[in-house]
């Protein structure tokens, strides 16, 4: 018999017994080599950037462990790890915050975490943690740096950037938020210009798109990752001027190439300086100065009224031979396409905009059916339904999209332009002029560039730095440590200089899955069996907020290794589900509003698997919910009604006795149904209706004669959702091994089905009675049985139906 609390269900004790057996059994390791059916079943790992867990977390966390705990009792060997992704710019401005050095708080932050982890119940396997601020891990990002500098996926350029002045570092495109950091909302992001490490993801951009379709992910998280690498099919055509310069551009549509008035050139075009006269010279570099404050991210929108210059010179337009205006705008940005654009005012709104406020030529090329060359254009039509050329020599009257092929073909032909694919994604900047990361492992030596720290030398540990707050020189904290940074050149010996920016955190989580099976591994970043054996990911389970950074970023990476030849397979999560978010009343959570829930509380006066199936219970798990303490009682009167079940019959009790089990009776054709649907909903994370099934089969059991037959299958449908309290259970019905030793319980369909049906009843289209029925009735028996009912009678009694709409075992409707 247990040892726990001898009548009531005391969740304290429950959970503090089972997780100290857990530890000791070593319940949650797992045998990584000698594994059978190899599980991986992946969870994001936290930043641990504040004081603890908050309630989304752990949110998070349990579904996926449900999920996880669910595959191990149907027989998989679940390996279920969880680490921290303890560097980078969250960790850091926490600790700015709290006026602490980051490397004395974030141990103290992980082992706050760490216990929250562990009460919370997760079946985490912790030998394999992962911390990206170890040194022994950093080390292994930084061979991932180098096997992508050796490849020519990392390179260092002189490119525009998008600067945040409260982080006071660079930030990726995807960072930058309507013209905002993500970190600090009210923060307008600017513009610099700096030499930066980026990794060349736009290599693989059409494969990262590709694949998508044959990946098993949440459709909203494949459709937001599908839009920002952004494929365009289109042209690049050729504008030549008279000083003999050749302006390329990118378009989607050249049938609208007769419609070109002008053409424009982003403010960092190379040919802007060699095109500029004399006369509009002044005005240019104004205006160029003026854009290069101006965030990458704010001028991609478009959204805001248009600004430019006329350079002076002119341009020919390939189709018409006319000679046309050379305008600069920030809204033309260098790194899509060629940095040119040709300008269709009449058939693009942003051209439409420009050349109405600098009253250029409009002209319209395409006409849908009612419209001729001369119908007016008082907005742009971009989108002309059936649309045929117009004004177009040569090209009147032939379909849009046909007319597209053939002016591209003609000016293939004639050398002044071919057909292409352009892509949305920019590289990948990973540069970070912060403290808090690991060092980027190159040595500059004037003569021999840029030089990779030798695989024997790594780490290159980051090194302790009392002034590590940043600044907006625009050069990491590291450069001030002189004695840090000179050291001799790798190939020649000459003097040299450690890079001193530090490399972007989503470098550290974009391959961490790899190194969980080989985390207690000193000599390689993954071993080759580990990873064969259990990669890719069986299942991961996250946030949507990650769906073009860490996804995609984790995406490339698993590419590039894979091209490399250290890995065998191209994509590292085939199956993703993105959770929903948790509100509290109504409300999202945040430190501002004062509704950030931290689980502690709950854990004190609840315990973990109430407050963990409260949460499962709040709503659909890919949707998120709406958090209201006063909900968390009816789950605590349910946990106790299973508690009173298991006390009533306990281990003594015959496995047949009560509930007629052997022979077919209610109770067991309920507890086949109740199986049925847990299993069907926990597969598809439909937990909340998980839950609300073993509701109902528990208030029934109530009502009959229970018995172990009868309660052992319920404990362990329980086992994922309230893993300490099935335990207690399973060992109170006469159990000496963990109920994760267990099998998850099968139904017989023939037990699942339903005898009755509620059948409805409608007279003319409305509900009039409710019938129960056996199951498969006749219509002819179904019709009279409606009919004998008083408050259908009333209705039809003298009226022959009409007409009898019948669906088999939902419905009746007697048209009279």
């Amino acid at each position: 018999m247990s040892d726990a609390h001898p009548t009531g269900y005391d969740p304290q004790a429950v959970e503090r017994k089972w997780q100290a057996r857990w530890e000791e059994r070593g319940t949650h390791r797992v045998d990584l080599a000698g594994a059978r059916r190899p599980y991986f079943n992946l969870m994001m790992f936290p930043y641990p950037s504040a004081e603890g867990l908050h309630v989304g977390n752990l949110y998070a966390f349990t579904g996926a462990d449900i999920f996880g705990r669910f595959q191990r009792l149907r027989g998989h060997d679940v390996f279920e790890p969880l680490g921290f992704d303890a560097f980078g710019i969250h960790s850091e401005n926490h600790a700015l915050k709290v006026g602490l050095h980051p490397a004395e708080l974030i141990p103290r932050n992980i082992a706050t975490f760490r216990r929250q982890l562990r009460r919370a119940g997760l079946m985490v396997d912790w030998r394999y943690e992962v911390q990206t601020t170890d040194p022994a891990y950093y080390k292994w990002t930084q061979w991932v740096f180098l096997q992508l500098f050796k490849a020519g996926l990392a390179v260092r350029k002189r490119a525009a950037v998008n600067w945040c002045p409260a982080c006071k570092t660079v930030l990726a495109n995807e960072q930058v938020i309507n013209g905002f950091c993500e970190r600090h909302p009210d923060t307008k992001v600017e513009q610099r210009t700096l030499d930066q490490w980026f990794f060349t993801i736009t290599k693989y951009a059409a494969p990262l798109l590709d694949h998508l379709a044959q990946l098993d992910w949440s459709h909203s998280t494949r459709t937001l990752q599908a839009n920002w690498i952004g494929r365009s099919e289109g042209a690049e055509l050729v504008f030549g001027t008279p000083g003999g310069q050749r302006i390329t551009v990118f378009t989607t549509r050249p049938d609208t190439l007769f419609g070109a008035t002008y053409v424009v050139l982003a403010p960092e075009h190379p040919l802007v300086d060699e095109l500029v006269t004399a006369e509009c010279r002044a005005d240019v570099n104004a205006y160029r100065r003026r854009a290069a404050a101006t965030d990458l991210v704010t001028r991609r929108v478009g959204e805001k009224e248009k600004t430019g210059v006329f350079t002076g010179a002119y341009a020919r337009n390939p189709a018409t031979g006319a000679s046309i205006p050379i305008w600069i705008a920030d809204y033309v940005l260098m790194e899509y396409g060629t940095g040119a654009i040709m300008a269709v005012p009449g058939h693009d709104e942003r051209d439409f905009d420009f050349a109405t406020k600098f009253r250029l030529p409009i002209v319209r090329v395409i006409a849908g059916p009612g419209q001729d060359a001369a119908t007016p254009l008082p907005q742009a039509e971009p989108d002309v339904p059936d649309g045929r050329l117009v004004n177009s020599p040569g090209y009147d009257g032939r379909p849009w999209l046909e007319a597209k092929r053939a002016i591209t073909r003609w000016l293939e032909e004639k050398g002044l332009g071919k057909g292409v694919v352009n892509y949305r994604l920019h590289d990948w900047c990973i540069s970070r002029q912060r403290y808090w990361g690991p060092p980027i492992p190159i040595i500059h030596c004037d003569a021999c560039g840029p030089v990779a720290v030798p695989e024997q030398d790594l780490p290159v540990v980051l090194p302790k730095l009392d002034d590590y707050r940043p600044d907006d020189s625009g050069v990491s904290p590291l450069a001030r440590n002189e004695a840090w940074y000179r050291v001799p050149c790798p190939k020649c010996g000459k003097p040299a200089r450690r890079e001193t920016d530090v490399s972007d955190t989503f470098l550290d989580s974009a391959w961490y899955f790899l190194r969980y099976p080989s985390a207690d591994r000193a000599d390689v970043a993954f071993d080759p069996a580990l990873t064969a054996k259990w990669l890719p990911v069986t299942t991961y389970i996250g946030g949507n907020e990650h769906a073009v950074l860490h996804l995609m970023y984790a995406r490339f990476i698993t590419m590039a290794l894979k091209d490399l030849g250290l890995i065998a397979f191209d994509e590292p999560f085939p199956r993703f589900r993105a959770h929903g978010m948790i509100v509290k009343d109504g409300a999202k959570m945040s430190k501002s509003r004062g509704n950030v829930v931290v689980p502690d509380a709950y854990f004190d006066q609840w315990g973990a698997d109430t407050f963990r199936m409260y949460l499962m219970f709040l709503g659909p798990y890919q949707e998120g919910g709406d958090f209201r303490d006063a909900g968390i009682v009816g789950i605590r009167r349910f946990l106790d009604k299973v508690w009173a079940l298991v006390q009533k019959t306990d281990a003594k009790t015959p496995r047949g006795q009560g509930g007629q089990a052997e022979d077919g009776g209610e109770l067991l054709r309920h507890l086949h149904r109740t199986i049925q649907r847990v299993t069907a909903d926990t597969e598809a994370l439909a937990y909340n209706t998980a839950i609300a099934a073993m509701m109902e089969y528990v208030n029934a059991l109530q009502k009959g004669e229970p018995s172990r037959a009868l309660l052992e299958p319920l404990t362990v449908l329980l086992a994922p959702y309230a893993p300490h309290f099935a335990e207690e259970c399973w060992e109170r019905l006469g159990h000496s091994t963990s109920v994760m030793e267990a099998a998850w319980p099968a139904f017989d369909p023939a037990l699942a089905v339903v005898e009755q049906v509620e059948l409805v009843v409608q007279v003319n289209g409305k509900v009039r009675a409710r019938v129960a029925m056996p199951r498969g009735t006749a219509e002819a028996d179904a019709v009279a049985a409606a009919r004998a009912e008083p408050a259908v009678a009333k209705f039809t009694e003298g009226k022959p139906p009409r007409k009898v709409i019948f669906v088999p075992d939902r419905l009746v409707n007697l048209v009279v």
